[in-house]
């Protein structure tokens, strides 16, 4: 990720997602964690929306490895919020996606931040596991400079 902040061009993929009230932290914007919530629900929308990851039945899973969050402005009740997604890289058993966090309707993200998942056995869940070609052609369509 850049050390800029993004714009929407920069991502594939949108999912709106509502701020709720409980989501304000006593300094009056929306607290961190839910941040990574954001992004964390941002990447299940595209599994589950691209038919890759059936919930309960699917063989193989992603587990979260690694996170990070960067925050440029801050986003408050009632806002509402669209997250972008791109997938960064793929490699054998894992993907990096990136999400920017867009506030209304601004071209700027408030925030940009990312996961790793390694995809596993889920009976296992520690057997990494090569990336499925289902889950590879849905990544294609979030690529925004495959190679």
């Amino acid at each position: 990720m850049s050390k800029q902040r993004g714009l929407r061009a920069d991502y594939a993929m949108f999912v709106p997602i509502a701020t709720r009230w409980m989501d304000n932290d006593v300094y009056g914007h929306i607290n961190n964690v839910i941040y990574y919530s954001w992004i964390d629900s941002a990447v299940a929308r595209f599994l589950t929306s691209s038919g890759f990851l059936h919930i309960p039945t699917a063989p193989v899973i992603g587990l979260v490895v690694e996170t990070q969050c960067r925050y440029f402005a801050p986003i408050a009740f009632p806002d509402d919020i669209t997250c972008g997604l791109r997938c960064a890289r793929a490699g054998n058993t894992s993907v990096r996606y990136e999400v920017g966090i867009f506030r209304n309707e601004e071209d700027e993200a408030s925030a940009e931040g990312y996961l790793i998942h390694v995809y596993v056995d889920r009976a296992t869940q520690k057997t990494p596991t090569p990336l499925p070609d289902a889950l590879r052609t849905a990544l294609q369509r979030i690529t925004l400079n495959p190679s």
